[in-house]
């Protein structure tokens, strides 16, 4: 029997990237932290556990020290850092940033590996300093991260990495939707075999959830996720002057494209809703008025906004990470809005693109410890 290894899950969210790991059967969750009270309560409903811890503070690094576990998970804010502590070591190099307090509990409980998972962007932010800084704190703290090369040059250590080594996309692994997101995977360099080379991270699976956005959408959704006439009026005239002028909007009705995938969801501060506009005509409600929240008549093109449901297809919350023997046992408190679920759904995680990243973590450890 393979070992189950114990992972502990920072910046928890709704445990999108927990979930992912659990779903392999090689890993047990065994402590969480979270603090936004919404994600809390989701958190709470689906794993039966109250997450509600400050990774900041020194009580919960004093709970992770006293703790055994193998894996730390976490998905982390991009935040640049200060230039003033740029030689001076990690702890005043990457102080007031979340990534401190990422890199303070590496060093005191010294995990087998890590995951953790960030934005695309995190690659070229603050001109790839950002990016720089992370990488020397774990090359500092023992880590080998997986992708990224380390050159020696006269003025110190140079870490290069490119997108084909550690940006995924969702698209590529079963998932009608783009979003392209950084992993950060390491494991403790003292404990790997004499000249173990990494294999590259997935770049895809060959379970395909569904074939395009049209598979996935819904069939019977209400009136109130349709545009108004005036809405729509509305995005049009943005659109027509940002294209005039030369400047992308983010509005697109995408499956009246040939192969629809969602550009984007909604990410921390925006609605996002806009950026996934479908065209689902329904004659009952061409023109209608009296729609709760709507003001005048709803739009004749039939065009709406994608549902929070939807959104956690998109993300592999619904219909696919929690199904019970072809039940989906996904289910968010009622007493969390319909705004909440965007914003949550939108800060989680793709759950099939993580299981693959958990399938290949499972592997190392397994060909690294012996188990």
């Amino acid at each position: 029997m393979k070992k189950i290894f114990k992972t502990i899950d920072l910046f928890a969210g709704i445990g999108g990237i927990r979930r992912g790991y659990e779903l392999t059967g090689r890993f047990k969750n065994i402590l969480s932290a979270e603090i936004d009270k919404y994600a809390c309560v989701a958190y709470q409903s689906l794993y039966g556990e109250n997450p509600y811890n400050d990774v900041t503070s020194d009580d919960f690094k004093k709970i992770v020290s006293s703790t055994s576990y193998d894996v730390l998970l976490g998905g982390f804010p991009c935040q640049a850092f200060s230039i003033a502590g740029l030689k001076s070591g990690f702890e005043d190099e990457t102080r007031g940033t979340l990534f401190f307090d990422i890199a303070k509990i590496l060093s005191i409980s010294k995990p087998k590996a890590f995951m953790l998972e960030n934005v695309e962007g995190l690659l070229k932010h603050d001109k790839g300093r950002t990016f720089n800084v992370i990488m020397k704190t774990l090359d500092e703290l023992g880590y080998h991260v997986v992708g990224v090369d380390i050159n020696e040059t006269l003025l110190g250590k140079e870490y290069r990495t490119s997108p084909e080594k550690i940006v995924r996309t969702p698209y590529n692994f079963g998932i009608p939707q783009k979003r392209a997101r950084v992993f950060i995977m390491g494991f403790y360099k003292a404990d790997l075999p004499v000249g173990y080379k990494f294999p590259d991270l997935p770049e895809s699976r060959s379970l395909n959830l569904y074939k395009d956005l049209n598979d996935l959408i819904e069939k019977d959704v209400e009136a109130k996720y349709y545009l108004s006439a005036q809405a729509l009026n509305t995005l049009n005239k943005h659109k027509e002057r940002h294209a005039a002028n030369k400047a992308g909007f983010g509005y697109i009705i995408v499956n009246d494209l040939e192969n629809p995938i969602a550009n984007t969801i909604m990410a921390t501060g925006g609605s996002g809703k806009e950026r996934n506009l479908i065209r689902q005509y329904k004659k009952e409600y061409d023109g209608l008025e009296g729609v709760p929240g709507k003001k005048g008549k709803l739009n004749s093109e039939g065009i709406r906004y994608m549902t929070p449901n939807e959104w956690g297809k998109l993300q592999g919350f619904v219909n696919y990470a929690f199904m019970n023997d072809g039940r989906d046992e996904f289910q968010l408190p009622e007493t969390i809005s319909n705004t909440q679920r965007y914003k949550l759904f939108g800060n989680s995680v793709c759950i099939p693109v993580i299981e693959s990243m958990a399938e290949y973590m499972a592997m190392r450890l397994d060909e690294i410890y012996g188990t």
